[in-house]
């Protein structure tokens, strides 16, 4: 069932329990990745990422369920707590930056065959792949018009 989860700025506040889905959702996503939702990557998402995007989260009752991280209309990063994926938090996130930037761009992992249908579904078309020079997996660039 689809929930509509109120969708606010990220506050530093928020930042444990942020970094706790982070973690959880990008070892489900990025198995392939060394060290991914931990360590070093950690420590970047931490330090910049969520001081230097325009972050948003998803709240359920008082508590982040998703986050999405803004770079002018580029997502740098879109993640949903495995406990509450499924539900319209991914989606919801998604729209509420479309309503802010209209075209959208994003870059997802081959590898990741969820999140590649999840965006497909959501309007993303495939424009270009490049290696992401970090893990050496592909990368897929996606982007969608405004609408």
């Amino acid at each position: 069932m689809e929930t509509k989860p109120l969708v606010r700025r990220y506050q530093a506040s928020d930042e444990d329990e942020v970094m706790a889905l982070w973690s959880s959702a990008s070892k489900l996503a990025h198995p392939f990745v060394e060290g991914e939702g931990e360590g070093e990557r950690a420590r970047k998402v931490r330090e910049v990422y969520l001081r230097e995007a325009e972050n948003w989260v998803a709240d359920e009752d008082g508590v982040a369920v998703g986050l999405l991280g803004l770079i002018g209309s580029e997502i740098g990063g879109l993640f949903v707590a495995p406990r509450a994926q499924g539900r319209g938090i991914g989606r919801a996130l998604v729209e509420h930056a479309a309503t802010l930037r209209g075209d959208l761009l994003l870059e997802v992992f081959e590898a990741n065959p969820a999140a590649r249908g999840f965006y497909g579904l959501m309007g993303f078309e495939e424009r270009e792949r490049r290696v992401d020079e970090e893990t050496g997996h592909v990368l897929i660039v996606m982007f969608r018009p405004g609408r």
